[in-house]
């Protein structure tokens, strides 16, 4: 009886967690359209390309910071004092070294890119970024142990409403490239006094030879995996900037930011909750069974519509948003990318619910066959395609993630056409529906109805019953 409590409460407290994720996205999502419909008016693409290579810069020394200490932590049942204290530890030392590194390279970033000054203080406020948000680890850790999402969601979005509010003034102001540099700094500042207000914990100097053995046995593997992300996603941008210039690398971000925006917000806050449940029930299949045919269900029902949706929108937003016709030769990166992405959206989240099985080596094999494709493919398209060559070595790189839901289904056997279908057929009749209509406003209320009818009437699913039942049950 008591276990069944337990279970209960851990259910629910995901249910919240997971609402409060979408719900921050959709706040952030909001704020950031409005953030980058001022940005994308007053500021030129080279300026976008600029702020991407240098995010880039430091995606890659983060992934030195860590060596999957953190994961380790939230994926391990029981964690001591000593987990902790040589996690904080020696992350600190790694972090401290990284930051050195990436100061005293500057001069070689600079002219490697032919950075402007504007560009370095915008690297250097992100290494003192890298360094505050590394101090939130383990506050945070511990909230996602307890599934306690909401108050995570709450530094979030204070931090993004700081972010987006700071650069939008000083973009108004006509600060241009430093709009990003004092944003990036208000807001780390911001985040850390947040978290420890809400999980405080004093930081602890120590290191324990056998904490760290057993922490690193899942931490490296996992850490691995993440590096192959880097080197497939950061690398490839660092490439794409020396390659084709930051003029036609903005136009590359703005069409791979907007088109994987709707998994950025819906996939991604789900894998953040997967992650420590599944880790909690790893050895229940049944339930991993139906939580991942849930994922593919409810995922499928928000990301079909509206990655559809935005394919059929973008070319109108582009007409008829002031200064924004610089935009359009980013069209056909977009449709590429936004295909991309839905096609993503059906594997990706397994890799995660493998990593919290504990299969990080099986991971780290797909990560190291996606991130070798990527790489194969990009400078070759390029060379023959230009920077269109991008888009499309993604989509073929995406294709190739069905093999992680053929290695998934082996572990879980769960059903992925069934909870699919329904969503798909109905998004592609609501988009062919509203493809003839010319204003955005009634385009959209339009696609609303026409998925919402589709959906309750031709496949009878009613959707708001089935989350509150979820919650329930």
């Amino acid at each position: 009886m008591e276990q069944g409590k337990v279970g209960q409460s851990i259910k629910r407290k995901s249910f919240i967690s997971a609402f409060s994720l979408f719900f921050q996205s959709g706040y952030s999502a909001v704020l950031g359209f409005v953030a980058n419909l001022i940005l994308t008016i007053l500021l030129p693409p080279s300026v976008f390309g600029i702020y991407i290579t240098v995010l880039a810069i430091i995606a890659f020394l983060n992934y030195f910071s860590d060596v999957g200490l953190a994961a380790s932590l939230i994926q391990k049942k029981n964690i001591t004092d000593a987990d902790i204290k040589t996690t904080f530890t020696a992350q600190q030392i790694l972090i401290i070294a990284v930051i050195l590194i990436g100061f005293f390279a500057t001069p070689t970033v600079k002219n490697f890119y032919n950075l402007p000054p504007g560009a370095i203080y915008l690297y250097w406020a992100l290494l003192i970024s890298f360094f505050l948000s590394s101090l939130k680890t383990i506050p945070s850790i511990f909230l996602e142990r307890k599934i306690q999402f909401q108050k995570i969601v709450f530094v979030q979005l204070v931090e993004n409403s700081v972010f987006y509010i700071t650069v939008s003034i000083f973009a108004l102001l006509g600060f241009g490239l430093h709009s990003f540099t004092f944003a990036v700094i208000l807001r780390s500042i911001t985040g850390l006094v947040l978290i420890y207000s809400l999980s405080f914990w004093m930081p602890r100097v120590g290191i324990s030879i056998v904490s760290l053995k057993e922490l690193l046995s899942f931490g490296l593997p996992f850490q691995a995996s993440s590096f192959l992300a880097i080197f497939k996603d950061e690398l490839i941008t660092l490439y794409l900037g020396k390659v084709v210039g930051f003029q036609t690398l903005g136009l590359i971000g703005f069409a791979k930011k907007w088109a994987e925006a709707p998994i950025r917000i819906i996939m991604d806050n789900v894998s953040k909750v997967v992650f420590p449940l599944i880790a909690r029930f790893q050895s229940d299949k049944k339930a991993i069974k139906n939580l991942s045919e849930k994922i593919l269900y409810y995922q499928s029902s928000l990301l079909a519509p509206i990655l559809i949706g935005l394919v059929l929108i973008m070319p109108k937003l582009i007409e008829i948003i002031p200064n924004y016709s610089k935009w359009g030769p980013a069209l056909p990166l977009f449709y590429i990318f936004a295909a991309s992405s839905l096609i993503v959206s059906y594997s990706a989240p397994f890799m995660n619910i493998l990593n919290a099985l504990g299969k990080v080596k099986v991971t780290f094999l797909f990560m190291a066959f996606f991130t070798a494709l990527i790489w194969v493919l990009t400078p070759t398209l390029i060379s023959m395609y230009g920077a269109i060559g991008f888009p499309l070595a993604h989509i073929i790189v995406s294709v190739f993630y069905i093999l992680v839901i053929i290695k998934a289904k082996s572990l879980i056997k769960f059903e992925f056409i069934k909870p699919i279908y329904a969503f798909l057929i109905s998004s592609l009749i609501m988009g062919f529906s509203i493809s003839f209509i010319n204003s955005v406003v009634i385009m959209v209320f339009s696609g609303i109805i026409i998925y919402y009818l589709l959906i309750r009437y031709i496949f009878g699913i009613k959707i708001l019953s089935q989350l509150k039942n979820f919650y329930k049950n």
